[in-house]
């Protein structure tokens, strides 16, 4: 990957100028879907943008220097992280990438839930303390399933480049492995059935309870992007782009992505939240499960293949 490729990945497409429109239009589907489901009107799909603009206006709570500066790091590491990530998928030809880049991306993309697990204790507040526990507990049930599928099709694709992993993986073995990550995304997009981290009945907002003004909105912007990027990785597991112009690619990648909130917002409104115990339980049997016979199917395409 040269440096004029790397920078167009991370601040044009799919980085920073697609990215940060289609989260928030991400962000705004999944809340008008999941109120028509209820039987509601719901709020705009432009509102998630409305609210990160009011957000940056709003003045923090005074705190000291060294809370205001571990407060603010955080929510900036993972929106870079976001964008990092975002950088690393193979959605066309142009694409960069390098030998290696599938474990790039995953530290990538398990920075942001360790930053807000670390912000929930850096708040100094029992309810934050308690959602980064919960945070905590459901990424470690969610990640193990999750990193299992993912180095199973890297195996079978005989490389750790994403982009061979998408257009080389076999379909006996794509196939359970995007459904382990298909589990694991409501877990790490926040969705029911696995919303306990941040039941605002419960626990207020989580973590993320004592954040407030341009913090907030910094880990509303890393969120929305958490969405881009999760999305992508299940679309390029779905429809490789690599041969694809980049005329072709955008619109395709950002439909494929696209698809995907209407399906996680219909599975958010049918159930229910779980407790900490029922869905830890839960990914560890089903979602382990998924990635078990990835895993299985590779080690048998592998013992077969002449």
């Amino acid at each position: 990957m040269n440096l004029f490729r790397a920078l167009l990945s991370l601040l044009v497409f799919p980085g920073l100028l697609f990215a940060v429109p289609m989260g928030w239009l991400m962000l705004g589907t999944e809340r008008k879907l999941t109120a028509r489901l209820q039987g509601r009107i719901g709020p705009p799909l432009s509102q998630a943008f409305y609210d990160f603009v009011k957000l940056l206006a709003k003045a923090p709570v005074p705190r000291p220097a060294s809370d205001r500066l571990l407060l603010t790091v955080l929510p900036l590491l993972s929106v870079g992280a976001m964008l990092g990530a975002l950088a690393l998928l193979p959605v066309a030809s142009q694409a960069g990438g390098f030998a290696g880049d599938l474990i790039l991306f995953v530290g990538l993309l398990e920075l942001a839930p360790l930053c807000s697990v670390l912000a929930g204790f850096a708040s100094r507040s029992i309810y934050g303390e308690v959602g980064a526990t919960r945070e905590a507990i459901l990424s470690i049930s969610g990640n193990v399933p999750f990193l299992v599928a993912l180095l199973a099709m890297a195996a079978s694709a005989g490389s750790f480049q994403l982009a061979q992993i998408a257009a080389g993986t076999p379909w006996a073995v794509r196939i359970p492995g995007l459904l382990a990550v298909l589990l694991c995304l409501p877990v790490k997009l926040r969705l029911n059935p696995f919303s306990i981290a941040n039941a605002e009945q419960e626990v207020l907002a989580g973590p993320l309870t004592e954040y407030d003004g341009a913090r907030l909105a910094l880990w509303e912007l890393a969120h929305a992007l958490e969405w881009v990027v999760l999305a992508g990785l299940a679309a390029i597991l779905v429809l490789p782009f690599r041969n694809l112009p980049l005329a072709a690619g955008v619109p395709l990648f950002a439909a494929a992505s696209w698809a995907l909130v209407p399906l996680l917002a219909t599975v958010a409104s049918a159930t229910a939240r779980l407790k900490l115990p029922q869905a830890s339980r839960f990914l560890w049997r089903w979602a382990l499960l998924a990635s078990a016979v990835t895993l299985c199917s590779t080690f048998f395409l592998r013992d077969w293949r002449p």
